[in-house]
């Protein structure tokens, strides 16, 4: 397998690239107006915030797009950067000891190129097994031979969790890239975009929907933001948006409804988890890397949840 391929950019392929690209022109066009002729100072700080994050999908778009018509080998590239400073952020707001730095180098500059490269080489296998496995025991075994007893079990889980979300959850998404059939090559890359859609959107519509009318919090004490109304208006939209998009998927719409259902349940998980984390380490973001965004983690907490449930469900009923 060549390390760069460009796939045949297939009409599926390129009848999204249309949609997604009049949607954020046209999301871009109203953003321009409400600038202009919004007063308030408040609602001006919104639309200020709202453009931010319009102009942040542009630039995202066209990495992942990019990446994705390139190939495996560039989209191991940038999601293993992806987790690499996910990773950071998450080891930033967590509590270590000297005792663990040697581990946190391993995991940096060892084990996500490695889990990448498993990837990209799609040794499905291994790479499914690397992380929860192998490098669950490392970390443990790196940790004890630092000879630090205090905290341990806490930190080492710590160390645990981050390594699972930014590092394996995340490898899941450039995996689908390896997914085909005969008829269609180049199913991984649409497979991917759904994913990327779905998940992002259901993002998006939660959040309008509840600045619209979200009135009961789904967890107060967690994120006091996310709203059932949101939850419900937000996540019903978004599986309206992936039943629509069924022709990028090789099932029949009401399957594709059914697996948009998943990206969004487990999305909304990841977001609740994520936020539990921010809370306890006492910030509002993850970052500030992407404006309008915050950080990294930030943008891919309902990705890197949603993706390794949408790729094995995948592999189990592609036909």
């Amino acid at each position: 397998m060549p390390w760069l391929s460009l796939p045949h950019l297939s009409p599926t392929t390129l009848r999204f690239l249309i949609g997604v690209a009049a949607f954020l022109a046209l999301a871009s066009l109203v953003g321009g107006v409400l600038a202009l002729t919004l007063r308030g100072e408040r609602a001006r700080a919104t639309v200020a915030n709202l453009n931010a994050r319009i102009r942040s999908w542009w630039v995202m778009v066209g990495v992942v797009v990019g990446a994705g018509l390139a190939g495996v080998g560039a989209a191991c590239i940038l999601f293993g950067l992806i987790s690499f400073l996910a990773l950071r952020e998450f080891v930033t707001l967590s509590p270590t000891r000297r005792g663990d730095h040697r581990t946190l180098f391993w995991l940096f500059f060892i084990v996500v190129p490695a889990q990448f490269w498993l990837v990209w080489d799609n040794w499905y296998g291994l790479a499914s097994v690397f992380v929860p496995v192998w490098v669950f025991l490392f970390i443990a075994a790196r940790s004890v031979a630092a000879g630090d007893t205090r905290d341990y079990l806490a930190r080492v889980a710590r160390i645990h969790a981050a390594t699972m979300i930014c590092v394996y959850f995340v490898s899941h998404a450039p995996l689908l890239l390896q997914l085909s059939t005969p008829e269609r090559p180049a199913l991984g890359l649409d497979l991917l975009l759904y994913l990327i859609a779905v998940s992002q959107l259901s993002d998006v519509f939660q959040y309008m929907w509840g600045k619209l009318c979200g009135r009961h919090p789904v967890a107060p004490t967690i994120s006091p933001n996310k709203t059932w109304e949101g939850l419900i208006g937000g996540g019903l939209t978004a599986i309206a948006v992936g039943t629509g998009l069924w022709w990028m998927t090789p099932f029949a719409w009401w399957q594709s409804a059914l697996f948009a259902a998943v990206i969004v349940f487990c999305g909304f998980i990841g977001g609740l988890v994520m936020s539990a984390i921010k809370r306890d380490a006492g910030v509002k973001d993850w970052g500030h890397l992407i404006p309008g965004h915050g950080g990294i983690v930030d943008r891919i907490d309902s990705l890197a949840f949603a993706a390794p449930a949408f790729l094995h469900l995948l592999r189990y009923h592609l036909p």
